[in-house]
């Protein structure tokens, strides 16, 4: 295993993990190894149409019919020369 040594953190900071560290019921060594361990995972993940995609892709997808695209419209004449 490694070691890591976290300097010039503020007391602030020190005292809110404490606090975590206390509410989960362990070591403040423990709460800083979890919150590394969820950071790295976290930062992993892929975009959210990637991990949407991963959640459906038992169920199979669905192939849908594009309906071809219709002339646009001419733009409106504000020019006022009609009037």
């Amino acid at each position: 295993m490694a070691t890591l040594t976290v300097r010039n953190l503020d007391e602030e900071t020190k005292a809110k993990l404490r606090q975590m560290a206390a509410r989960h019921g362990h070591s403040m060594e423990e709460e800083v190894r979890r919150i590394l361990n969820r950071a790295i995972e976290h930062g992993e993940q892929r975009g959210l149409g990637t991990r949407i995609s991963a959640l459906f892709a038992e169920v199979g997808g669905v192939d849908l019919e594009i309906p071809p695209r219709s002339a646009g419209r001419n733009a409106p004449d504000f020019s006022g020369e009609d009037e």
